[in-house]
């Protein structure tokens, strides 16, 4: 959430930011609100004022014996005055609160403006992008091996759900566990298991609702949603915190499985793993000064590469225009890895610097010693989601005669060299 003075202030800006967003949330009309609603604050403490002094002139007359009949009926005309202004003003409030919570976050200077995914800029690249020639997709492949099962992910749940099965279990756990261990032994993350479930206030304290809400699977009896990402509840993790400074950079890494219900996907390239309701995700999350999330941000790219470069999988580093970037980021890189089969990119991580604004929406905030509290930076990104992985994996180690190997990192995890 954007601080409400500092809309006040840069008006303009936010209005041509949240254009090249691509977003709608009605800026000029919040701050129509903001101004009848300060208009509102004013005269009812010049009313209260007011009411103070008759009261007073009220105690004076009723010591003295006197006629307070006019005084009394002024002061009921102004109490009814600041009720209805007090009526007026929560209903502005809640309506001001709605808007602020539909208006994204502001961009970082260094983000191109831009459209679409087509004004992406790509940064860099590693790795060889090898040619199909004898490889098959990873649907094709994961079947002749036993690897993955869509139909019956598909009977059981419905589409966009599927089996790992067998070696295909066992390499996705092994994947898994590597890039926990990774992280935490490589990188200084502290490991969290999050729950999978959480609450509105979660929801709404990293940016999900009320602007996602129609991409949540909810629990509507329980008021709980299905995670999209534990970026959710590994941010909220210190929801209302007070974090001492000198603790800072705060880093976890956790395991979760995100549930998507991918309500704008229609027309898109659904097969297999390519877009899913459900998959793996080891997530990376951290709490740093304002100072330093952008080197911080640089660094937790690196630490995504470091996982691609392990596993020797083609990637690239995108940087996504204004138009691309996400709601509550200020600025996001994704690591795409390549794809021989599908001959493209495909998005395998997002690294994201939401500066102040999910920290604003979640309370979190830091004091350095007899300083005023400040709000943290909030950044994370993927370390990396499975799916789009296991289908470069797939893709990369295959052999000619139909076999898959498996990368040196993961042999020690998994205890086998060949599917």
């Amino acid at each position: 959430m954007l601080d409400l003075k500092f809309i006040r202030e840069n008006p303009e800006a936010v209005i041509a930011n949240t254009k090249n967003k691509n977003e709608t949330a009605d800026v000029e009309h919040l701050i129509g609100l903001d101004t009848h609603r300060r208009a509102i604050i004013q005269e009812v403490e010049s009313l209260r004022s007011a009411r103070n002094t008759v009261s007073q002139q009220i105690a004076a007359l009723k010591k003295n014996k006197q006629d307070a009949t006019a005084q009394i009926e002024e002061m009921r005309v102004v109490s009814d005055s600041i009720k209805r202004y007090d009526d007026e003003l929560r209903d502005i409030e809640a309506d001001l609160e709605q808007i602020l919570l539909r208006t994204p976050n502001m961009l970082h200077s260094s983000v191109p403006i831009g459209k679409s995914a087509a004004d992406n800029i790509e940064i860099r690249r590693s790795g060889e992008c090898i040619e199909p020639e004898f490889r098959k997709n990873h649907v094709e492949i994961a079947k002749e091996l036993g690897l993955l099962d869509f139909e019956r992910g598909a009977k059981v749940s419905g589409s966009g759900f599927g089996f790992y099965t067998g070696k295909g279990a066992t390499l996705e756990r092994a994947l898994i566990n590597f890039m926990l261990d990774y992280h935490i032994e490589r990188h200084g993350y502290t490991e969290i298991m999050p729950p999978f479930l959480v609450n509105s206030a979660s929801m709404r304290g990293t940016g999900q609702i009320p602007k996602m809400a129609e991409d949540m699977y909810r629990c509507a009896e329980d008021d709980l949603y299905a995670i999209p990402t534990a970026e959710v509840p590994i941010t909220n993790f210190h929801r209302d915190d007070m974090l001492a400074a000198g603790d800072l950079t705060i880093k976890y890494c956790g395991y979760s499985a995100c549930f998507r219900r991918e309500a704008g996907s229609y027309g898109k390239d659904t097969r297999g793993f390519l877009r899913v309701h459900q998959f793996n995700k080891v997530e990376l999350v951290k709490f740093t000064r304002p100072e330093k999330s952008y080197d911080e941000l640089e660094l937790l790219v690196e630490d995504v590469e470091n996982i691609l470069r392990s596993l020797k999988i083609a990637h690239r580093v995108i940087l996504l225009c204004s138009g691309d970037t996400s709601f509550g980021s200020a600025k996001t890189y994704d690591i795409e890895v390549w794809s021989p089969c599908e001959r493209k990119w495909l998005e395998a991580s997002s690294c994201s610097n939401f500066e102040a604004f999910q920290a604003r929406r979640a309370n979190i905030r830091f004091r350095e010693h007899g300083e005023k509290p400040e709000f943290v930076h909030t950044l994370n990104g993927s370390g990396l989601a499975t799916s789009r992985l296991m289908v470069a994996l797939l893709e990369h180690y295959q052999t000619d005669d139909g076999r898959v190997v498996v990368p040196e990192v993961l042999r020690p995890y998994c205890r086998f060299e060949v599917i």
